[in-house]
């Protein structure tokens, strides 16, 4: 099997260099979906676990929202030839949304496969789980957060769960939706159907769309995003300024 390019690999090795993501000795749980974004997280993690000093040890857990348990040969097979052990762990998720009636069912589903993704990290004794999140969740996280909540923030590249007491990680948050599609097919990975009934109806497919429909007028648009998540300075902030540390003003009611 091809290796993966040294363009993503950097970009990878940067996330996880740069928010000192994987300790020598860390246990990882990666998340594999079987989509491209996980299966490319997970090659991407395999390659580079013996790699200087990020010796860790590995694992792959792929949760069934269907609850039915079929249809992951393929997933369990790559995860044997690249040496990860593969965990399938069945819950009608889908189920439990469609009786709810659920308004936001990829809030639903994410919290639910989480939970279940973490809890069995925990059971386990294992330290850290690997997300599949990418440059443009990243993105179309920071642009729903300031439509839909006025806020600009989006997840942590590194973040601490209290109550399993476990690390996640996101070390593709430098790689973009594009990049993962070419090198998935490059490498020819076992890429699944995805499951999720709603896929084309959210508010994140609206922003992906939003967001498609401006990169034309602004290629840099993802990457000057990115560099103003790391680049956030007080001043910029009203309220704020070099000079006096009180707090920000609050927004007057529109």
């Amino acid at each position: 099997m091809a290796s993966i390019s040294p363009g993503i690999r950097r970009k990878i090795s940067k996330a996880l260099i740069d928010h000192g993501m994987i300790e020598k000795g860390s246990r990882i749980i990666a998340g594999l979906s079987g989509g491209k974004d996980s299966l490319l997280l997970l090659t991407a993690l395999s390659e580079l676990r013996s790699h200087g000093n990020m010796d860790f040890d590995l694992a792959a857990v792929t949760v069934d929202i269907t609850g039915q348990g079929v249809g992951f040969e393929t997933l369990t097979e790559y995860c044997r030839n690249i040496g990860v052990r593969h965990e399938l762990i069945t819950y009608p998720i889908l189920d439990i949304i469609r009786e709810k009636e659920e308004r936001s069912p990829c809030s639903l589903c994410s919290n639910l496969r989480n939970g279940i993704l973490f809890g069995y990290a925990a059971e386990k004794a294992y330290d850290t789980v690997a997300l599949g999140h990418n440059l443009d969740d990243v993105v179309e996280t920071v642009i729903m957060n300031l439509f839909l909540a006025g806020r600009f923030r989006c997840f942590a590249p590194r973040s601490w769960r209290s109550r399993k007491k476990i690390w996640a990680i996101r070390p593709m948050i430098y790689v973009s939706k594009n990049a993962i599609t070419e090198e998935a097919s490059r490498l020819g990975l076992p890429v699944t159907a995805s499951r999720c009934p709603w896929g084309e109806t959210t508010k994140r497919q609206e922003m992906k769309e939003l967001l498609g429909s401006l990169e034309p007028r602004f290629p840099a648009l993802k990457s000057q995003i990115l560099h103003a998540l790391i680049n956030v300075k007080r001043s910029d902030i009203w309220g704020f300024d070099d000079d006096t540390p009180e707090s920000p003003v609050k927004a007057p009611s529109a």
